[in-house]
């Protein structure tokens, strides 16, 4: 590897540490990029972007696609040379970054701060796996499936809900205030700053390992159907949760499958499900789980247990108030030599 490619090589996906839940997500975005991407929220200096590289390398194009904050429309799903389709019937597509990030990663650092339209053209994208230029009644369609990353800082301002809800998972990042997880991440992204090649080189065999798996899970997930208990689990979750619409149910399905194949698994369980709830339900959730409740009561039996609990104490409060004297009205005195401000003098 020559010194310039060193300084690209991206820091390994199995070298990351204490990032287990955004590695999770990554990786099943990543098998099934149909679940509509990953939104990533934390501070910075929290490896958002290193993870982000990271994870192009494990895919079978290894393309890294950055969307900055400044792009225009036409830079991202590309544009049609409308005269040459009029002169010469044919239509000529210049390609923007979603055909460049095909296979690949493409990734919006502080996507909080595009525009919304730019935000939802990249979310049909991801979704859809296709992307559609139209001009004048002239169109063109090409594949786009892509791993989309998107990250923020929740200091610089919130994603719409209705954007949000779009991206398939979410991890939120939180400061590390263990010194000894500090010191062991410190202590890798030195070794890896001074001698890239060699630190790259002890990881081979992980590296190796995760595309493996990763394409294996690819062509595994068309096998793995879902039975009821599993649908029954996943419409209880979103209900406890009190999500809006249906897409929360369809993401957590999508997600525990692709964890089920990552793992080779025979089929989709219960268990999967619970493994990928939490980051399906991170920024759908409105109402708190029947699991944050105390064992054997429901969200309803805590509601009517409250109510009720206030009737009885209104009425042991009538009760023990003693000395208690009821409101009485007070009567009006008339006092003379006071003229009514609407009266007329004489």
């Amino acid at each position: 590897m020559s010194e310039a490619s060193a300084r690209r090589a991206a820091f390994p996906f199995s070298a990351l540490i204490g990032q287990a839940p955004l590695q999770q997500a990554l990786l099943l975005a990543a098998v099934d990029p149909g679940i509509g991407g990953v939104l990533v929220s934390g501070p910075r200096g929290t490896a958002k972007s290193t993870a982000a590289r990271a994870l192009a390398e494990l895919l079978p194009e290894g393309q890294f696609v950055t969307l900055p904050l400044g792009a225009s429309e036409d830079r991202l799903i590309g544009t049609l040379d409308i005269e040459s389709a009029l002169r010469d019937a044919s239509v000529r597509f210049s390609p923007g970054l979603l055909a460049k990030a095909h296979r690949g990663v493409l990734y919006v650092d502080e996507v909080n701060l595009l525009p919304d339209g730019l935000v939802d053209a990249l979310l049909d994208a991801a979704a859809s796996g296709v992307n559609t230029v139209e001009r004048d009644g002239v169109s063109h369609t090409h594949d786009a499936s892509f791993v989309l990353i998107g990250t923020m800082n929740p200091e610089e301002g919130e994603l719409r809900p209705q954007l949000t809800d779009r991206f398939g998972l979410m991890v939120e990042l939180q400061n590390c205030y263990d010194a000894h997880v500090r010191q062991t991440i410190v202590k890798a992204r030195l070794a890896f700053d001074l001698d890239p090649v060699a630190f790259r080189a002890s990881r081979a065999a992980e590296q190796n390992a995760y595309v493996a798996r990763l394409r294996d899970a690819r062509s595994a997930l068309p096998r793995l159907l879902f039975d009821d208990e599993v649908h029954a689990h996943v419409s209880a979750l979103c209900i406890a949760a009190g999500v809006d619409g249906l897409r929360a149910d369809l993401v957590m399905l999508r997600a525990a499958r692709a964890l089920a194949a990552l793992e080779k698994a025979d089929a989709v369980t219960v268990a999967h499900v619970d493994r990928v709830s939490e980051s399906v339900l991170l920024h759908r959730r409105r109402l708190q789980d029947d699991a944050e409740q105390p064992e054997g009561v429901s969200s309803a039996s805590s509601a009517s247990s409250h109510e009720a609990t206030s009737t009885d104490s209104a009425s042991t409060s009538s009760e023990t108030d003693y000395g208690y004297l009821p409101p009485e009205p007070t009567g009006i005195t008339r006092v003379k030599g006071v003229i009514p401000l609407n009266a007329k003098k004489r």
